[in-house]
């Protein structure tokens, strides 16, 4: 494991939204030093797909990539992401295939037809009051890395829910499928390891950034200039030049780049004590939880 062989730090705020083109998507990227993360794109509104191009052709070879979004659903509380369907997968990178396979021929990497599957709906909370009789309740199930998130003082949702503004569920399936069309170009942690050379994605949660500059999880979104800037000064950052107004996505992924290139080179950070080969194969890991 090689953590410090990192040079290129790139924070980017997801978006599950319909259509083509989203606010919600920000990419940032901090290289090593103290020096301010710039935004990639200023200005751009980005699509899903141009995002997996960026990923796909122009990272470099020394990048580690935050994406603000769940690469997996729960297994390890049932023993399977699907139990009882005969076709669940046994592991991320089938669930990623499945769910592209499902969802081919729809636009704009969206996941309508995994959602409204005959058999698999059963499994998500829909809008409409529709909660599928496999769904399980409650909050619905929960990876083990969202309940050491939890424990941090985080509020995760389930990766089956698909309802409510805070909702995560459609973002992290899109991106399931962007992963999967991702391929070889990189390495996802901890789905197939820490690798000694090439870019490497994680999953991220911005508000775990946002905490260790400082900020409390119910306070962990900022959308102005000063906010920004004193989070990055908590972490060692220089300031930013952006002005105001600023939205949330673009100070999520700013701070976040910021704490990526501190965070990647703490050994502690890539051995979560629950991390057992089996939950990283199936349901991945959030890099900042322990």
């Amino acid at each position: 494991m090689t953590p410090n062989r990192f040079g290129h730090f790139v924070a980017i705020d997801w978006s599950g939204a319909k259509g083509e083109r989203h606010r919600g998507i920000a990419v940032a990227m901090a290289r090593q030093g103290t020096a301010t993360p710039q935004i990639v794109r200023p200005g751009h509104r980005w699509s899903r797909e141009e995002v997996l191009a960026f990923l796909r052709d122009d990272l470099p070879d020394d990048a580690l990539v935050g994406m603000d979004l769940g690469i997996s659903l729960p297994f390890a509380d049932r023993g399977g992401f699907f139990p009882g369907w005969p076709d669940s997968p046994t592991n991320a990178r089938d669930l990623w295939a499945l769910i592209d396979a499902i969802c081919d021929g729809e636009p704009h990497l969206g996941v309508s037809a995994l959602v409204d599957h005959p058999e698999l709906s059963a499994w998500f909370r829909r809008h409409g009051g529709r909660e599928g009789v496999a769904f399980g309740g409650g909050a619905g199930r929960f990876r083990v890395t969202e309940l050491a998130q939890r424990r941090l003082g985080c509020k995760p949702y389930s990766n089956f829910n698909l309802v409510g503004a805070a909702q995560v569920g459609k973002s992290s399936l899109s991106g399931m499928r962007m992963l999967h069309r991702l391929g070889a170009a990189t390495s996802v942690w901890p789905v197939d390891g820490l690798p000694d050379k090439g870019p490497v994605v994680c999953e991220i949660y911005t508000t775990i950034a946002a905490m260790a500059a400082g900020r409390t999880a119910s306070r962990s979104k900022m959308r102005s200039a000063e906010m920004l800037n004193e989070a990055l000064a908590a972490l060692g950052s220089a300031p930013s030049d952006l002005a105001n107004p600023l939205d949330d996505h673009t100070c999520d992924a700013v701070v976040t780049a910021a704490w990526l290139r501190i965070a990647a080179h703490d050994p502690r950070l890539w051995q979560p004590r629950e991390l057992t080969p089996e939950i990283a194969r199936t349901e991945g890991w959030t890099f900042g939880a322990v």
